[in-house]
């Protein structure tokens, strides 16, 4: 069945449809048991997220995967510009339409303007509704076909934004279908667009305008503004042009090329007034020779009526089509006064056909907006009613805005208040009702739903604010409808435009469930747009709502959406400045442009968030602080450089003067396996350390200093400045004392040696000074012992292996020498070391006895 022309059976506009040209929604036909509409499902890739457009339980967001990121957008070939250019403008109406008039002096203007733009400069056309910007923008269009490289763009500056305005240029110019740059990658992406951009109806100046320029510095801009809008910035660089009004010359020139044949002066006398109260408008004359054109065509017809009755001859002499009765080119037959007043709009109206006139109605009804010619037949109720959109347009009643067309500027005040609230209300509903029939129809696209979405958003603002009953629930209905096609279409301020009316009507009707669906999708496209904030409140409204009405699916839904925004949410972590400990912070080293390096200078492949990056070529430091290990996660958490060394800050210190809580950087790179290990390596620490404390303690309590017998490797024999060299038989400290060596207990002890009295010494001493006697001193407490630096060792302390050190004190000055008989020479010998071991390198002498 044909969306557009339905079959004589269904019911048309303001019969009392119920539901026959509406669709049905699933939940709706599975109540039913009729079979559930089929459902236009849409994905597409905005910024990095990948959107599926689903009417039913809402639009799914998520990352969108690498293998389905777009390729690279290409520029449109010679062909598909001009199919661009085609699609920018209407579709011619269906009928009759008089060529397009000439342009009557804006022959100065329309060269200036040529000549800025040839030099690449911007202009802004200012003049009031009427004063012919269309048209003088559509004659500079052809003029600049072939200045630019990309060509000319027109564009259309009504409920649009500065986003709006380069997303359609990126369109207009790129072949990227189903993609939508984000706000990040827009500016690169319109950046190198070298295009003369016509752009009409321009509603924003100042930091708005400012920032279209220089996202675009290879484009010239020729703008067409009312003087209400707000002018360019002063650094803005767009040259200022002003369109007035034309002359009474130029304006009776225009009427008589309107009406083909020169004015009679009655006529003349009439477009001076009309001139004077217009302040010259091309529009006004425009709409004064069609009213002339009709009264001509009147009168036409009159004579034809009258055209069997008998010739007669007047009384005057004079024929009836003789110039001199009623001024030169004076019609034949019986002519209409001409309208009192100077608007000849309401004149004019009154003289359409009925489909026109009710074309007209619709359009007043709906804000302005004319629906498209082919909806008029379903609409009006005639079939030959496109042709109406031909009559408007030829008498200047209606002018095209964009790729449609609208009432034209003063006609809405013009027509009495009367005829144009007359039914408007039903009209409204009546067209609501069929544009949700027509927009849930499988077989129309997005794209031709998105152009009509001034005409759809019209509806849907009057049903909102008209507060007549069911107007709501229609507003509803079309908004679940068309917001979908909107977003497939990429045409989002229309989409976001639409979900606020059917939100607001949804509130007002009463469907909870609806208005949870339009905050989901309000919340999506938040996202999409990188407004976290509006996203999250939305999304959670939608939850709430759908929670309360056990809605799982839609539920679900709404969950991943917001999940999606806590993560996006999460503020990126910033490098923590690492330096030496007692040293100035420093952050670390950037990585290089071409990558990270390895110290060897090749490439280290970048790491993903699922691995752990490759580790460059040559010796890496070791490290034992947990805050330097770098672990895999799937967030990783960047761990500052750490130095190498005995400077090196021991874990769970300070550096830089701020506590390095690793455990909380573990836990935020949201690895649960890491915090696992981490804690079973500190048991495990635990355990060895307690075992190792035990058995250091049980070796070493009976003698309470730990096994003296063992080998010390920690002690060595050091020589001091100026002493002379040290040899395996040469004792350590006075000139002839003996060589104290190591026992049992803790004691030096003289192994083999004699004294000076001839009395061998082989017990125990507590002095280190060679005693005269050789007698020991009855002390328990560990004697003080010579140490190999000639210091003496006091203080038993406890190693980290579990024995005992020593604290080395000064040395003292040894004794004077005893002088001894001139003997022969003693003969050494390698003492027998006591039981349990002593000091493997300590050696004695014996001499022989007289």
């Amino acid at each position: 069945m044909d969306p557009t022309n339905r079959t004589p059976d269904a019911a048309r506009p303001g019969e009392g449809r119920t539901g026959t040209g509406s669709p049905v929604p699933a939940q709706q036909g599975e109540e039913t048991g009729q079979s559930p509409a089929p459902v236009r499902v849409v994905q597409l890739v905005a910024g990095d997220y990948l959107l599926t457009v689903n009417p039913v339980d809402g639009s799914e967001i998520e990352p969108c995967p690498p293998g389905r990121m777009p390729p690279p957008a290409r520029r449109h070939d010679p062909e598909a510009r001009a199919e661009r250019d085609r699609a920018a403008v209407p579709p011619p109406p269906a009928g009759a339409v008089r060529s397009g008039a000439p342009l009557i002096g804006r022959a100065e203007v329309r060269e200036r303007l040529g000549r800025l733009l040839s030099r690449g400069r911007s202009v802004r056309l200012t003049g009031p509704a009427g004063s012919g910007r269309t048209a003088l923008l559509d004659v500079l269009a052809a003029d600049c076909a072939h200045l630019a490289p990309d060509g000319v763009v027109r564009l259309n500056g009504r409920h649009r934004t500065t986003a709006d305005l380069l997303h359609e240029l990126f369109a207009a110019v790129h072949h990227a279908p189903l993609h939508r740059p984000d706000r990040a990658g827009l500016p690169a992406a319109v950046r190198e667009i070298g295009a003369v951009v016509v752009l009409d109806d321009l509603e924003f100046g100042g930091a708005a305008l400012d920032e279209l320029l220089d996202a675009t510095p290879e484009c010239a801009f020729l703008f067409a503004a009312r003087p209400d809008v707000p002018a360019p910035s002063a650094d803005a660089h767009v040259e200022e042009v002003v369109l007035d009004g034309l002359d009474r010359t130029e304006c009776l020139e225009l009427l008589e090329t309107a009406v083909d044949r020169p004015l009679t002066d009655e006529e003349a006398d009439w477009a001076a007034d009309l001139w004077v109260e217009s302040d010259g408008l091309p529009l006004r004359f425009v709409q004064a020779g069609a009213l002339l054109r009709r009264l001509d065509s009147a009168a036409s017809d009159a004579d034809a009526a009258d055209g069997e009755r008998p010739f007669s001859i007047p009384e005057d002499g004079v024929a009836e089509g003789d110039p001199s009765r009623g001024g030169e080119g004076a019609p034949a037959g019986r002519r209409e006064p001409l309208p009192r007043g100077t608007a000849p709009a309401a004149a004019l109206a009154a003289r359409l056909s009925d489909s026109a006139r009710e074309t007209l109605r619709f359009a007043l009804a709906l804000g302005g907006e004319v629906p498209h010619q082919a909806q008029l037949p379903a609409l009006v109720g005639d079939e030959h009613a496109d042709a109406a959109v031909a009559e408007l347009f030829d008498g200047g009643l209606i002018t095209v805005v964009g790729a449609h067309y609208r009432v034209a500027a003063g006609v809405a005040g013009d027509l009495a208040a009367a005829d144009r609230s007359e039914g408007a209300a039903e009209r409204v509903l009546a067209a609501a009702r069929h544009y949700a029939w027509w927009a849930g129809h499988p077989s129309v696209t997005p794209e031709r739903i998105a152009a009509e979405a001034d005409v759809v958003l019209a509806a849907l603002a009057a049903l909102v604010t008209s507060g007549a009953p069911g107007h709501p629930a229609a507003a509803v209905l079309l908004a679940r409808t068309a917001a979908p096609a909107f977003a497939g279409a990429l045409h989002w301020s229309a989409w976001e435009r639409g979900l606020r009316h059917g939100q607001e009507a949804a509130r007002l009707a009463g469907e909870v469930g609806e208005e949870a669906y339009f905050h989901h999708e309000l919340g999506v496209l938040a996202l999409c747009t990188g407004n976290l904030g509006r996203a999250r409140a939305e999304l959670e409204a939608s939850t709430g709502l759908r929670g309360v009405l056990a809605d799982k699916r839609g539920a679900v839904a709404s969950r991943r959406a917001l999940a999606l925004v806590a993560d996006r949410s999460r503020p990126a972590p910033a490098p923590t400045p690492v330096g030496r400990p007692g040293g100035p912070a420093v952050r670390p080293p950037a990585a290089p442009a071409g990558g990270p390096r390895g110290s060897a200078g090749e490439e280290v492949p970048a790491a993903r968030s699922e691995q752990s990056a490759a580790p460059p070529a040559g010796p890496a430091p070791f490290t034992t602080d947990p805050d330097r290990v770098a672990t895999a996660a799937i967030n990783r958490v960047p761990a500052p450089r750490a130095g190498t060394g005995a400077g090196a800050p021991p874990a769970g210190g300070k550096r830089g003067g701020r506590p390095q809580a690793w455990v909380q950087k573990l836990m935020a790179g949201g690895g649960r396996r890491n915090l696992a290990a981490a804690g079973a390596g500190v048991v495990l620490a635990a355990v060895l350390g307690t075992v190792v404390s035990l058995g250091t303690s049980a070796g070493g309590g009976e003698s309470g200093g730990g096994d003296q017998d063992a080998v010390k490797p920690d002690r060595s024999a050091s020589q001091q400045d100026g002493e002379p060299d040290l040899t395996a038989d040469q004792p350590v400290g006075g000139g002839g004392g003996p060589a104290p060596m190591r026992g049992r207990g803790g004691a030096s002890e003289r192994v083999g040696t004699q004294g000076p009295t001839g009395a061998p010494s082989g017990t125990p001493s507590g002095s280190t000074s060679p005693s005269p006697s050789g007698t020991a001193s009855p002390d328990d407490s560990p004697s003080p012992t010579r140490t190999p630096g000639g210091g003496h060792s006091t203080g038993p302390t406890r190693t980290p292996g579990g024995g005992e050190s020593t604290k080395t004190q000064p040395p003292t000055t040894p004794s004077e020498p005893t002088d001894t008989p001139k003997t022969e020479p003693p003969v050494t010998q390698k003492p027998t070391p006591p039981a349990g071991g002593g000091d493997s390198a300590g050696s004695g002498t014996v001499k022989p006895t007289s």
